[in-house]
C-alpha cells in the first residue's frame, strides 16, 4: 500500500528539492528511452499508419460509387459488417504480427495512457508511444491520399474520418465511451488469464468487427484519438472532434480502475496484447528484454 504524503515535510524542503527532477534531467531520461527503444516506437507508428491503410482501402472498395463491392452488395448493413470483418482481421494480424509482439501492438494513446494508469509503462515510453501513434495514423492517412487522392476526397469516403451519426454528437460520446470501456475490460480480463492471453489479439480483433457493425452508424466508431486525428487533418473534418479525443481516454482509464476494483492491482500484467513470445519487452524485466 502507497504511503500517504507528508505534505508538511513536503513543504519544509527546499525549492529545488519540492520540484522534482529538474527539466535537464527529464531531456535525459527521455533521450536515454528514445535510444534503448526507438524500434519500439518505430513499429507502433507503424502499426497504426497500417491500420489506416486499411481502413482507407477498404472503404473504397465498399462504400466507393461504382465500386464492384458496391454493385454486387447495395446494402449498406452487409457492406458495414464486411468493413467490420476487414478492421478485425486487421487488427488481429497486426497484434500477432512478430512487430505487434515486440511493441505490444496498442496503436492506440487510450490503450497506453491506461497501461500507463496502471504503473506498467515508464512515462517516457508512455510519451514516445503517444507521439509515434499520432503521427503513425496522420501517415497511414496520406500515404493512401497520394495515390488515390480523388477517392480519399469524394463525400462518401472523406478521408474516412470519424464523425457522429443523425443523433448527434451526444449520443456518439456515450457509444465511443461504451464500446471503449468494454474493449479495454475485456482486454485485461483475457490478458491477464495465463490460459486465454494469447487470444487477447483475436478478442480485441473480434469486438472491433462488431463495433464497426453496430457502432459506426452512431458514433463514426473511432475508440482512438490519434485513428481520429489521422483523418482530420487532411480532410479538414473536425465535427464533434472532442467526443473521440475524450471518450476513448476517460472510458478506458474507467474500465481500468473498474477492473482493479474487482480483481486487484496485481491481476494486471504486462501492457503488451501479446506477451508470451520471444520479442523483447521493454514494459518488464523479461530475460532476454
Amino acid at each position: 500500500m502507497n504511503r500517504p504524503i507528508n505534505l508538511r515535510a513536503l513543504l519544509q524542503k527546499p525549492e529545488s528539492e519540492r520540484s522534482g527532477p529538474s527539466r535537464h534531467a527529464a531531456i535525459q531520461v527521455l533521450v536515454r528511452a528514445l535510444e534503448s527503444h526507438w524500434p519500439e516506437y518505430l513499429i507502433e507508428a507503424t502499426l497504426l499508419g497500417l491500420f489506416m491503410v486499411s481502413a482507407s482501402l477498404f472503404a473504397i472498395a465498399l462504400s466507393l460509387p461504382g465500386s464492384p463491392v458496391v454493385e454486387l452488395i447495395p446494402g449498406p448493413t452487409v457492406r458495414r459488417f464486411l468493413m467490420g470483418v476487414a478492421m478485425g482481421a486487421t487488427a488481429i494480424g497486426l497484434i500477432h504480427s512478430s512487430w505487434g509482439k515486440r511493441s505490444g501492438a496498442h496503436f492506440n494513446p487510450a490503450v497506453t495512457l491506461t497501461f500507463f494508469s496502471l504503473g506498467k509503462i515508464a512515462w517516457p515510453d508512455a510519451v514516445f508511444y503517444i507521439v509515434s501513434q499520432f503521427a503513425g495514423g496522420i501517415a497511414g492517412v496520406l500515404v493512401v491520399a497520394i495515390f488515390a487522392n480523388h477517392q480519399m476526397a469524394r463525400p462518401e469516403i472523406n478521408y474516412v474520418a470519424t464523425v457522429p451519426g443523425p443523433d448527434g454528437a451526444a449520443v456518439a460520446w456515450f457509444v465511443e465511451f461504451a464500446i471503449s470501456a468494454v474493449l479495454m475490460y475485456v482486454v485485461l480480463t483475457v490478458s491477464s488469464q495465463q490460459r486465454f492471453a494469447n487470444w487477447t489479439g483475436v478478442v480485441a480483433g473480434c469486438l472491433v468487427a462488431i463495433n464497426v457493425t453496430i457502432a459506426a452508424p452512431l458514433s463514426g466508431m473511432s475508440m482512438n484519438p490519434a485513428r481520429t486525428l489521422g483523418s482530420a487533418l487532411p480532410s479538414g473534418t473536425w465535427t464533434a472532434w472532442w467526443v473521440y479525443f475524450t471518450a476513448p481516454p476517460l472510458a478506458m482509464l474507467f474500465a481500468a480502475r473498474l477492473y482493479v476494483w474487482i480483481k486487484g492491482r496485481t491481476s494486471v500484467h504486462c501492457a503488451k496484447l501479446h506477451h508470451e513470445n520471444r520479442q523483447r519487452c521493454i514494459f518488464c524485466n523479461k530475460p532476454g528484454a
